[in-house]
């Protein structure tokens, strides 16, 4: 099967199979995009020349597109809206995607959880400013103002604000969990208005993202299934790229970006997935975040991919998209429904193949 669109990444920063989302006959699939050396000279493309390919959307999805959530903010600072081309009974429960690519690359543009409007669902595809333009914490940021300007709009657009929720893969994951752990603290200041909004959010869908800097490291180099491909502080590193210093230089700046940082009782019931041969972000990345919600009584469920890497088919899996669906009926329809994790074996995968 071919992907429908491709991503956009800085020189450098990834070389291998990363996460893309496409959208495939009206399903949600996850799945590996084969990314190509970038070659020397080559630049990436920035937010307002990407090119933004059609993507057919499923029936009764209307969208719209690039709208600003900050008044006379930076191209970045756009997001795009999918809503039932009929016009609800009552506010729709919206969930809220945010795009992966290192921190460094992607687009919001195409959204692979579209067809979640299909199922009572208003969706957002959030874009924001990258590493190379704009250090953290412009990222969360620039997250925290469009969930509040969503929250300022629901009326126009028939949203229900006290129903949201978020869900990314890879560094739009390591946001996604970031928004749910620091929601409502204020830690990082706002930007873009609407400050009477709150930034919190009903549930977070981690897709392997990283959720500690300050021992990835150290994960990578004690994972015993898998060679990370990153060379740690470096120019190729996005890790340290995101911060602008070492991983082992600035503990206070490893912290503030890292989501298990801000782990409370008060955090939001999280759903994460992860391969255990993921060579981007360790697989210790999720196990480490649900223990420190666990710890906090907080309601997380990890669903561990065996043999997977940073993404592939079993991502894709009917059981996978049912699971993901069910977690956000739960929390965002208060649906009576159980949340039952897939059995390891009916995800198991060959490992990918060493690099060499």
């Amino acid at each position: 099967m071919k992907s429908c669109f491709s991503l956009v990444l800085s020189p450098g920063v990834f070389t291998k199979q990363i996460l893309a989302a496409m959208i495939c006959c009206g399903t949600l699939w996850f799945a590996t995009l084969s990314v190509a050396d970038d070659q020397p000279g080559n630049k990436p493309a920035t937010k307002s020349t990407a090119p933004q390919r059609q993507v057919k959307l499923p029936p009764g999805v209307r969208m719209e597109q690039d709208i600003p959530y900050i008044v006379a903010g930076d191209d970045a600072q756009r997001l795009d809206l999918y809503l039932p081309e009929t016009p609800p009974k009552a506010p729709l429960p919206l969930i809220v995607h945010i795009h992966g690519g290192g921190w460094r690359g992607g687009n919001k543009f195409p959204c692979p959880v579209v067809p979640l409007v299909g199922h009572g669902y208003a969706v957002a595809s959030v874009e924001y400013r990258f590493s190379q333009q704009a250090l953290f914490p412009a990222q969360i940021q620039d997250c925290q103002a469009a969930i509040r300007w969503l929250r300022a709009h629901c009326d126009t657009y028939q949203i229900d604000p006290d129903h949201v929720g978020v869900i990314g893969a890879s560094a739009g994951g390591h946001l996604s969990a970031l928004v749910g752990t620091s929601g409502g603290k204020q830690a990082f200041p706002a930007i873009g208005g609407n400050e009477q909004q709150t930034d919190r959010v009903q549930c977070v869908c981690d897709i392997f993202g990283p959720s500690n800097f300050a021992t990835v490291m150290q994960q990578a180099a004690d994972d015993g299934n898998i060679r990370n491909i990153f060379k740690f502080n470096s120019p190729s590193d996005p890790y340290s790229l995101l911060i602008g210093a070492a991983l082992d230089a600035d503990s206070s700046k490893t912290a503030a970006v890292s989501p298990v940082y801000y782990v409370s009782e008060e955090s939001p019931p999280m759903l994460i997935f992860h391969g255990t041969h993921d060579a981007l972000v360790p697989y210790a990345q999720s196990a480490e975040l649900a223990a420190a919600l666990k710890a906090k009584r907080v309601d997380v469920w990890l669903q561990t991919l065996p043999g997977s890497g940073h993404g592939g088919p079993a991502f894709g899996k009917p059981a996978v998209q049912q699971l993901t669906r069910t977690f956000f009926d739960r929390y965002l329809k208060k649906a009576d429904v159980e949340i039952e994790l897939i059995p390891e074996a009916d995800l198991a995968v060959d490992p990918p193949k060493p690099a060499r």
